[in-house]
C-alpha cells in the first residue's frame, strides 16, 4: 500500500493534497476545451453543454449546440443538436436534456441540486430532480429587451449581468422573486463575481464589477467606488468563507484582499503571457489559477504550485477543495485536514501517529507497540479522537481502516471514553465509501456530507433513482423511508409499459403496510401522466380523505369527491367539496349531486340560509319542497320595507302554496293572507296615526300599540277582524292599560262580573304599576284563591286589617299570629282583637 502522503505537496508551511477519485470519466475523442461545465456543490452532478463559439473575454456563455450522440461517441463532423448533459463526476450519464429553447448565458447548480439555466432572454429554467422536470420563470427588468449577458452563481441564488449593465439577483428561497440592484456606472465590464448575503453586512447579495481600472461594489441600494488603482482586472474570485477576494491584473499579478477591500493580504506574480481561463478558491486558503492543461495553486505568503495535465482542465470548486475534471481523470485537491496532517506528517511525534504506530506494531506483534502506549498514556483520549477524525478526512479504505484500528486499539486501553464518536465515525464512512463507488459517483469529503445533511444526501440518490442504496442508507440512518417508496412509485407509474392494473398491483403490493407513504401522490402522478383510471385506483387506496378529495375533484370525478369527503365525517372538508363543485358546475348539475345525499343537501341549506337566499330558493324549488319555498319568501318580505314589495312577496309565497300537495299548506295559506292584510292595515295607521312605526310589527304587537296610544277601538276592531282569542284581547287590553296607566278605564273593568283571564292577572299588573289601591279592588274578586292567598294579597297592597279578616272568615289562628308579626302599631290591635275573637270561640 502506497504511502498516505504520496500525493502531499507542500506550499509555504502547509501541504495540499490531490486525491484521484475516478479515472477514464470521459471520451478521449472528446474536446473538452469546447465544453462549459458546472459542478453541483458537495460532489455533486455536472452539467456540460458546448457552446456555438469559443468563450472570451468576461466568461460569456453562448449558444447549445451538442452532438446528438454520446459523450463518449462525439464526432465533430456530425450534424449538432442542443443539448445540456448531466454526468456523475465518474462519467457516468444521468440524463441528457435536449434544448431549443434560445441561447444559454448561464449555467449553474443550487446547494441542493437544482440546475438553472439562463437564456439571453432571461428565461430561467430550474430542473429540480435531474430527469427534465423543470419550473420556469422570468428575470422581468428589461432582459428580454437588453439581453443577458452572463451570469454568476451562489449556493441559494444567481445575479444576471444585462448587456446595459444592468444587474439583476435571484434568491431560490420560496417563490423565486427577481430584485434589480443599484444601477453601475457605463462601461466595459472585464470581470465580475458576487458575494452571497450570508457573507455580507447589509444580509443582500453584493457583486464586484471589474469596470475600468478599478472595481464597484453594487448592492440593491447603491453602487461603491473601491478606487483600486492598478486595474484593469481580468477575473475576480471570492472565498468560500466570503471573507477574501482574489484579483487578477492585466499584467499578471495576483492580489489577496480582504473582501471589505481595506487589507491586502498577499500577492503573487504568474509570470505569464497569457491570461488565465478560470480562477478559483481551494477552500480559504489558496487560489488556483488554470490554463489549457496547467493549474497553479498559490498559497499563504505568495508560496505556490505548479500541477501539469494531459488534456484540458476544469476546476469545480467546492466548500473545502476543488475538484479536477479532464478526460482522464477526476481528482480532488485540498489543503491536507490539520487531523490528517498530525498523524502522518513525516517525522511527526505527535500521539495520534504514535498510536498509529503502535497498530502496525502490535499487528507485527513487536513490543514496540506496549512502549508506544506507555509513552503517549496522558494523552492517550486526545490520540483517539484524532485518529478518529483522520479516519473521517481519508478516502482511502486501507487508511481508514488503520486510523480506525489504532482509534479502536486506543481506546480499549483507557478505563473511561465514550465510543459515541467512534461509533458515528465509523457509520460516517461506511456512508461516505458507499456513495464514492464509481457506480453512483458522488465523491464528497467528510466536510461536504456534514454540511449536506444524510436527509439531502438520501435525496441526492433518490434524485439519481438508486433507490437501493437509499433505502439501506435510509435505514442505516433511521431516516424514515417513504419518500423513497413514493418516488419509486411515482416513477413507475411515470415510465411503466405495463398496463394499468398491473401497475396497480404492483405499486400496491410493494407499499401496503409501508408506514408514511402517501398514494396520493403517486396517483396524481399518474394522473399528470394521463393514467386517470390508475390514479382513481391507486387514491381507493389512500386511508386520508382531506388527500384524496382535491386530486379527486382536479380529475374530474365530482361524485366520488363527495362520496369520500361524506364518508370521511368532516364537515369542513364536505363545505370544501360542495363550495369546488358549485363553482365550475351548472345549477342544475349542482343539484343533480345533491340527490339522494341528505347530509349534503342539508349542509348546503344551512350555509345558504346564511349566505345565498337564492341558492336556497333555486335548492327548494329543485326538491319541489314548495312550503319550505314559500316559508323563505314569506321571511323576505317581513325584512323588505317597501309595501308593495312586501305585498308582492307574500302574494308569490301564497301562489306558490297554492299548488302544493302537502296538507298543512291550507292553513300556511290562511296565515299569509292574513299576513298580507295586516300589512295593509299597518301601513294604513302608519299614515293615519301620529304614533307611526306599525310596520313590521305582529298582529299582538300592533293591538298592544294601539291601545297604548288611545285608540282602543282601532285595536278592538282589529281583534274582531282578525279573530284574536278573547284571552289574548284581555291580556293586550291589561297590558295596554296599564302601560298607560289609565286607571279609570281599569277601574271600569273591574265592574264587570267575569274576566277570560282571572281577575289575580289584574291585581299582580296593577301592582307591579305601583297602584296598591287599585289592585286592592280586584283582591275580593279572586273567589278561586284561598283565604290564605287572598290574605298574602291584602298584605301586598298594605291593608293588613283586610288581610285579617280574611283569615278570621276560616278561622287561621295561625296564619293571624304570623300576621301579627308583620302589622303596624295600630293594626296590631286590631289583629289581637280579632285573635281573642277566635280564641273565645274555641
Amino acid at each position: 500500500m502506497s504511502s498516505p502522503t504520496a500525493n502531499w505537496e507542500k506550499v509555504g508551511d502547509r501541504f495540499y493534497r490531490k486525491v484521484k477519485l475516478y479515472d477514464a470519466v470521459f471520451d478521449q475523442e472528446l474536446e473538452l476545451e469546447n465544453y462549459i461545465i458546472a459542478g453541483a456543490p458537495y460532489g455533486g452532478a455536472i452539467g456540460t453543454f458546448k457552446p456555438s463559439r469559443p468563450v472570451i473575454g468576461s466568461n460569456k456563455l453562448t449558444a447549445l449546440y451538442r452532438d446528438e450522440g454520446k459523450l463518449h461517441s462525439y464526432r465533430g463532423s456530425q450534424i449538432a443538436k442542443s443539448s445540456i448533459d448531466i454526468y456523475s463526476c465518474a462519467g457516468k450519464l444521468i440524463r441528457r436534456i435536449n434544448w431549443d429553447k434560445g441561447l444559454i448565458r448561464g449555467l449553474g447548480w443550487s446547494d441542493d441540486e437544482r440546475l438553472l439555466v439562463i437564456t439571453e432572454d432571461g428565461t430561467v429554467r430550474s430542473y429540480y430532480d435531474l430527469q427534465g422536470d423543470f419550473t420556469q420563470f422570468s428575470l422581468g427588468f428589461g432582459a428580454e429587451e437588453h439581453k443577458v449577458d452572463s451570469c454568476r452563481f451562489w449556493p441559494s441564488g444567481f445575479v444576471a449581468s444585462l448587456s446595459n449593465n444592468h444587474l439583476v439577483a435571484v434568491t431560490y428561497q420560496g417563490d423565486p422573486r427577481p430584485k434589480l440592484l443599484a444601477v453601475p456606472p457605463e462601461g466595459e465590464v472585464h470581470s465580475w463575481a458576487v458575494i452571497p448575503p450570508a457573507y455580507t453586512l447589509s444580509r443582500s447579495v453584493e457583486v464586484l464589477l471589474a469596470i475600468g481600472r478599478t472595481i464597484y461594489v453594487v448592492d440593491p441600494s447603491e453602487a461603491d467606488d473601491r478606487v483600486l488603482p492598478n486595474g484593469p482586472f481580468k477575473h475576480i474570485s471570492v472565498s468560500p468563507s466570503g471573507l477574501y477576494v482574489t484579483l487578477y491584473t492585466e499584467d499578471g499579478m495576483v492580489w489577496v484582499i480582504t473582501s471589505d477591500f481595506q487589507q491586502k493580504i498577499g500577492e503573487y506574480e504568474s509570470k505569464a503571457k497569457t491570461s488565465p481561463k478560470d480562477v478559483q478558491w481551494c477552500g480559504n486558503d489558496a487560489v488556483l489559477l488554470a490554463w489549457e492543461d496547467e493549474v497553479h495553486l498559490i498559497g499563504p505568503n505568495g508560496a505556490s504550485l505548479k500541477y501539469y495535465f494531459d488534456g484540458w482542465v476544469h476546476l469545480l470548486p467546492d466548500v473545502d477543495g476543488v475538484r479536477l475534471i479532464t478526460n482522464d481523470v477526476c481528482e480532488f485537491l485540498q489543503k491536507v485536514p490539520d487531523c490528517t496532517e498530525d498523524v502522518f506528517k513525516l517525522g511527526s511525534t505527535s500521539p495520534a501517529s504514535v498510536l498509529l504506530d503502535a497498530v502496525t506494531q502490535l499487528e507485527m506483534k513487536s513490543p514496540k507497540a506496549d512502549e508506544n502506549i506507555r509513552l503517549i498514556r496522558p494523552n492517550l483520549p486526545d490520540a483517539v479522537s484524532t485518529c478518529v477524525q483522520a479516519a473521517g478526512q481519508e478516502f482511502n479504505v486501507h487508511w481508514q481502516k488503520q486510523l480506525l484500528k489504532a482509534a479502536s486499539f486506543g481506546k480499549s486501553i483507557l478505563d473511561l471514553y465514550s465510543s459515541d464518536d467512534f461509533v458515528d465515525m465509523c457509520e460516517t464512512i461506511r456512508i461516505l465509501n458507499a456513495v464514492r463507488d464509481y457506480k453512483i459517483g458522488l465523491p464528497m469529503s467528510y466536510d461536504q456530507y456534514r454540511r449536506l445533511t444524510p436527509e439531502k444526501l438520501v435525496q441526492r440518490l433518490i434524485d439519481r433513482h438508486e433507490y437501493l442504496l437509499a433505502i439501506r442508507l435510509s435505514e442505516y440512518l433511521r431516516i424514515p423511508p417513504s419518500r423513497i417508496h413514493v418516488h419509486w412509485a411515482s416513477q413507475k407509474v411515470r415510465n411503466s409499459t405495463e398496463d394499468e392494473d398491473t401497475i396497480c398491483d404492483t405499486v400496491v403490493r410493494k407499499l401496503n403496510g409501508k408506514p408514511g407513504v402517501s398514494f396520493e401522490v403517486i396517483a396524481r402522478a399518474a394522473y399528470d401522466e394521463g393514467r386517470g383510471h390508475l390514479a382513481t385506483q391507486l387514491l381507493n387506496h389512500e386511508t386520508r380523505a382531506g388527500k384524496q378529495v382535491p386530486l379527486l375533484l382536479s380529475m374530474e370525478e365530482d361524485e366520488i369527491a363527495l362520496d369520500k369527503a361524506l364518508e370521511s365525517g368532516d364537515t369542513d372538508l364536505v363545505f370544501f367539496v360542495l363550495l369546488q363543485l358549485k363553482k365550475k358546475l351548472p345549477l342544475a348539475s349542482f343539484f343533480r349531486l345533491l340527490t339522494n345525499r341528505p347530509v349534503a343537501t342539508a349542509l348546503v341549506e344551512s350555509s345558504a340560509k346564511d349566505q345565498d337566499l337564492d341558492l336556497l330558493k333555486d335548492l327548494y324549488y329543485q326538491d319541489d319542497r314548495r312550503l319550505d319555498g314559500a316559508n323563505l319568501l314569506f321571511s323576505e318580505a317581513l325584512n323588505q320595507t317597501a309595501l308593495q314589495t312586501k305585498i308582492d312577496k307574500v302574494k308569490l309565497a301564497m301562489k306558490l302554496l297554492g299548488d302544493s300537495k302537502d296538507p298543512t299548506s291550507t292553513l300556511y295559506s290562511r296565515s299569509y293572507t292574513e299576513a298580507q292584510a295586516l300589512i295593509r292595515v299597518q301601513a294604513s295607521l302608519d299614515h293615519d296615526l301620529s304614533e307611526g312605526h306599525f310596520t313590521g310589527l305582529s298582529l299582538n304587537e300592533t293591538i298592544l300599540r294601539l291601545i297604548k296610544s288611545g285608540y282602543g277601538k282601532r285595536a278592538a276592531k282589529l281583534q274582531s277582524d282578525f279573530k284574536v282569542p278573547e284571552k289574548t284581547w284581555w291580556w293586550l287590553r291589561l297590558r295596554g292599560l296599564v302601560a298607560k296607566r289609565d286607571w279609570g278605564e281599569i277601574e271600569e273593568v273591574s265592574k264587570q262580573r267575569r274576566s277570560p283571564i282571572g281577575w289575580e292577572a289584574f291585581f299582580n299588573e296593577v301592582l307591579g304599576a305601583g297602584n296598591q289601591k287599585l289592585a286592592g279592588v280586584f283582591v275580593p274578586k279572586c273567589t278561586g284563591l284561598t283565604a290564605q292567598e287572598r290574605s298574602q294579597m291584602w298584605v301586598k297592597t298594605g291593608m293588613t286589617i283586610k288581610a285579617g279578616e280574611e283569615l278570621v272568615r276560616v278561622k287561621d289562628v295561625a296564619g293571624l299570629e304570623e300576621l301579627m308579626g308583620k302589622a303596624r302599631a295600630g293594626e296590631a290591635v286590631e289583629i289581637e282583637r280579632m285573635l281573642g275573637q277566635l280564641r273565645k270561640g274555641r
